[in-house]
């Protein structure tokens, strides 16, 4: 106890010391109005600093005459006269002393040291500068409250952003997928220390399929947090039925052809495996149509499989279906042209012969066929076809070639002997003998054959 009055005293002595300087340096400059300078003015500038930060007060004259310079706080109480200590405070710290510069460092800045500082040069009269140093109050991190997982697709959400602490009030901004979102209420409300304030923000929208994992972020701005804002996150989780669509894996089926229908089926919860119908009922022949997950493998197509195949698939939130209509198309004819050139004639045969495939019914053919071989591969036998073509070739040149002999032999004019010589001759005998003879000095008729 001895000893904290001894410490009070030496404190109180070192006041009345500063004290009674001061005293003596008035009635000096009063005794000598002269040396007062009426060009002296001491000049300050005010101060922002963040709550727990460290502000520097500085105080310059530029025309001095050894002139002594004092700092006080808002409460009037002397900090530093010159390079003197009044206060004992340790987070105030002496930074420069000069006839032209006093400046002072205070510490781990609270709210309670924001207010009017005031810099003083004993001229007379005693001129002063004041200083206003404004702390600001760091805004707490955001919290999001409100969202409940999961949520169902059409439900109403609504979300609130709270901070506090933040002098002056901080701002609150949403975005939802780095897109902000304007349509928000904002409230203030001031804290009990009457010197920071509370802020809140409440989003509300409709979800739907489309928000499910999309993160939603509530930002703090505030001028404390030097461009480095605080931000709170919430990723949604939204619960609907399934979405189904049916896919083929080729626009236009083929008898013969293997067809897959992939389901494609997407919910969340993830939907169950996938059932497939036909026409209302079950599949009609499960060794050649076969399921495979959310795919449905037909391995060879025919016309019994026109009809309408239905996809269904469900989750704990509901069902949703699509349907394929299935039409299988004929296979193409194919048409082969052959030209052929005889080469004991100039005439040109061009014969055209279209085959057309059917496909056979028969269970017999049916399992003989290979499973595994692609659309395409069950063409026609060229061996066949070639001797067919060479069967009809010729049957055509031998039509022809009997055509021309018979044109040929049926050619032209012919005569008897008695008619040969006729034209001169009395009676028949006599135009025998005249045909005979006119045989040897007339032109003779030639017939000529192809």
């Amino acid at each position: 106890m001895a000893q904290f009055s001894t410490t009070q005293l030496v404190q109180g002595q070192g006041k009345l010391m500063i004290i009674m300087l001061l005293f003596e340096y008035k009635s000096f400059l009063s005794l000598n109005p002269l040396l007062g300078s009426q060009g002296q003015f001491p000049l300050t500038q005010n101060v922002t600093v963040v709550e727990g930060g460290t502000a520097i007060l500085t105080c310059r004259v530029d025309q001095n005459d050894n002139t002594s310079l004092q700092w006080s706080n808002p409460a009037q109480q002397t900090l530093y006269f010159d390079d003197k200590k009044a206060l004992r405070d340790n987070r105030i710290e002496l930074v420069r002393a000069s006839w032209h510069e006093l400046s002072i460092s205070v510490s781990d800045v609270s709210l309670s040291d924001e207010g009017q500082y005031t810099c003083s040069l004993f001229t007379m009269p005693v001129k002063t500068s004041k200083a206003y140093l404004t702390v600001l109050g760091v805004p707490e991190k955001p919290q999001i409250s409100g969202f409940s997982s999961p949520v169902m697709e059409g439900d109403l959400m609504q979300l609130t952003c709270k901070t506090s602490g933040s002098k002056p009030a901080a701002d609150i901004r949403w975005f939802k997928n780095d897109k902000e979102i304007k349509d928000v209420k904002y409230l203030k409300e001031e804290d009990a220390n009457r010197k920071t304030f509370t802020v809140s923000s409440t989003l509300d929208f409709r979800v739907d399929r489309s928000d499910d994992g999309v993160a939603i972020v509530c930002r703090v701005d505030h001028e404390s947090l030097n461009a480095t804002p605080q931000v709170a996150m919430q990723v949604l989780e939204i619960h609907y039925t399934p979405s189904v669509k049916i896919i083929p894996s080729t626009p236009f089926p083929q008898e013969g052809q293997p067809l897959i229908l992939t389901c494609e089926s997407k919910g969340k919860p993830l939907p169950e495996p996938v059932l497939w119908t036909k026409d209302g009922g079950e599949l009609p022949d499960p060794d050649r149509m076969v399921v495979s997950g959310r795919e449905l493998n037909i391995l060879f197509l025919n016309k019994t499989d026109n009809g309408t195949y239905r996809c269904e698939a469900t989750n704990t939130i509901g069902q949703s279906s699509a349907e394929y209509v299935l039409i299988v198309h004929d296979v193409p004819n194919t048409l082969l042209s052959t030209t052929i050139i005889p080469s004991l004639t100039t005439a040109t045969v061009t014969t055209s012969v279209a085959i057309t495939t059917s496909p056979t019914t028969s269970a017999t053919t049916s399992s003989m066929r290979d499973p595994n071989a692609l659309a395409g591969q069950t063409g026609p036998d060229h061996a066949l076809i070639g001797g067919i073509v060479a069967v009809v070739v010729f049957v055509t040149l031998c039509s022809i070639f009997l055509l021309g002999r018979y044109l040929a032999r049926h050619k032209g004019t012919y005569l008897t002997n008695e008619a040969k010589g006729a034209e001169d001759a009395p009676d028949a005998d006599t135009a025998i003998i005249n045909a005979e003879g006119s045989q040897v000095n007339a032109e003779e008729k030639k017939e000529y054959f192809i």
